[in-house]
């Protein structure tokens, strides 16, 4: 090998590899934020049928779910932060859509805008909001479902099918080999 071309490939991987590895980091956190929405909305939901404003139940469900879900508890720390700093809370709330790039988290936050703009209930918003998600993620894991039998034809039709045939056919040819050595024997 020539030098150059390890100092090309080192350059290349080192250039690519970095971009890979953190885009590959961003995507988990995504879909472990969305994954962990609709326990975030229920406890939400919880505080503020207790009587919380929708300010103190997000400080409070940041504090409250660090452990289970420490991603969006991060995210919600961030927008308490910035509601607290004077920011106005719909432009927080675009900026956490915005900073996070979860397609849930921006339908969250166009919902609690519209809910705040037309004066219409916040629990009942985040309720109906948590249920579609809910039924999101059913009707996501039933079609996945139904693709694993696609899936499973390859490996099928490659390794269990000779395997089987081998099985059930193989004593049968075995006879049929020993019978016609002592055939054309005669």
């Amino acid at each position: 090998m020539s030098p150059f071309f390890v100092y090309a490939s080192c350059l290349g991987l080192g250039f690519l590899a970095p971009d890979f590895w953190l885009g590959n980091r961003i995507k988990k956190r995504q879909k472990r934020m969305e994954r962990g929405l609709p326990d975030v909305l229920d406890l939400l939901i919880i505080c503020i049928e207790a009587g919380l404003s929708l300010d103190q139940a997000t400080a409070r469900t940041s504090q409250e779910l660090r452990q289970a879900q420490p991603d969006l508890c991060d995210e919600f720390g961030i927008l308490v932060l910035e509601q607290r700093a004077g920011r106005v809370r719909s432009e927080a709330w675009k900026h956490l859509a915005e900073r996070t790039g979860v397609e849930t988290l921006r339908n969250l936050v166009s919902v609690l805008i519209q809910s705040e703009q037309f004066g219409t209930s916040v629990a009942k918003t985040l309720r109906v909001h948590s249920d579609t998600l809910r039924s999101k993620r059913i009707q996501q894991v039933e079609e996945m479902a139904a693709k694993t039998s696609v899936k499973l034809v390859f490996p099928l039709v490659f390794f269990i099918f000779p395997a089987l045939f081998l099985v059930t056919l193989g004593p049968a040819v075995i006879l049929m080999m020993e019978s016609f050595k002592t055939f054309f024997k005669n």
